[in-house]
């Protein structure tokens, strides 16, 4: 597996998004814990949670506790950089709502260290702007997560250039990732990712297959990536991946996966190189 670096830490060129092992349709445990050992057997050293991955009122942090318990059940979990966040909630209706108030982000936190059963958390991400809270005040809670040890690192989700630039201020330089929405159908976070090329800041795309809904129909919907998959015997999701790859060395994929076959699929797109013509002719796509 090829590396790329988040802060000062080696990780793997592909992350392992493990959401959809806690939301709607989310499979039983055993399968959920397999697909995270296929990910570390595929040598994947970074795994996304958060908080509010989860379906229920009464089981904020499922996710998170579903992560520690794979990796403490496999031989390489102590090699993985695992990143959560905090920020957002779900009550258990089906809907999502915020909260970045700093006194939030710090009990979230401590919650996290406790299901995660670390003493650090290895990255923390605020994980989208709360309207009713100034954001300074939000990455505040951050720096101060940071300077008392609690995180080890710090990272944004779902922010803008402004923001990115903010939050990078507010932490004294040392803000590590950018985790936006980014993939062939949603481009709009081109100039974040291009921000963070320049400032050397990790860009972590989520949902870059297109979503749990239409990951699987990828090839069909760009048929560049279907012909020129074709073109190498692999997946349109694996040429997706290398794509991305491709496009910065701050880049590092986090597409998600409820089944063993999908990450070790995904894990693929680390070896896969695209030529020129091919990147441009998906660039265009």
């Amino acid at each position: 597996m090829h590396t790329r670096r988040i802060g000062d830490v080696e990780v793997s060129a592909i992350g392992l998004g493990a959401m959809p092992m806690s939301i709607e349709g989310r499979p039983d445990e055993a399968r959920s814990l397999a697909t995270v050992h296929a990910a570390l057997d595929a040598g994947v050293t970074l795994i996304d949670t958060a908080d509010a991955y989860h379906l229920h009122a009464d089981e904020v942090g499922h996710n998170e506790t579903l992560v520690a318990k794979a990796l403490a059940s496999h031989d390489r979990g102590a090699d993985v950089l695992v990143a959560t966040k905090g920020g957002h909630l779900r009550p258990g209706d089906g809907s999502w709502t915020l909260d970045g108030s700093p006194r939030h982000l710090k009990e979230a936190c401590e919650a996290s260290l406790r299901r995660l059963g670390v003493e650090a958390i290895g990255l923390y991400q605020f994980h989208r702007p709360d309207p009713r809270v100034p954001y300074a005040d939000s990455v505040g809670a951050v720096r101060e997560l940071l300077d008392e040890g609690k995180i080890l690192a710090a990272g944004i989700s779902n922010a803008d250039p402004g923001r990115i630039r903010l939050a990078n201020d507010i932490l004294g330089g040392r803000l590590v990732s950018v985790q936006n929405q980014f993939s062939p159908a949603f481009r709009s976070s081109e100039p974040e990712l291009r921000l963070c090329d320049e400032l050397g800041i990790a860009f972590l795309p989520w949902s870059p297959l297109g979503g749990i809904s239409r990951a699987g129909g990828l090839g069909s919907a760009h048929a560049s990536f279907a012909r020129i998959a074709e073109r190498h015997g692999v997946s349109p999701q694996r040429v997706c991946l290398a794509w991305m790859l491709a496009k910065s060395p701050v880049v590092v994929p986090i597409p998600g996966a409820s089944r063993p076959e999908t990450i070790r699929d995904s894990a693929a797109a680390a070896e896969l190189v695209l030529t020129a013509e091919e990147l441009a002719e998906l660039d265009a796509a």
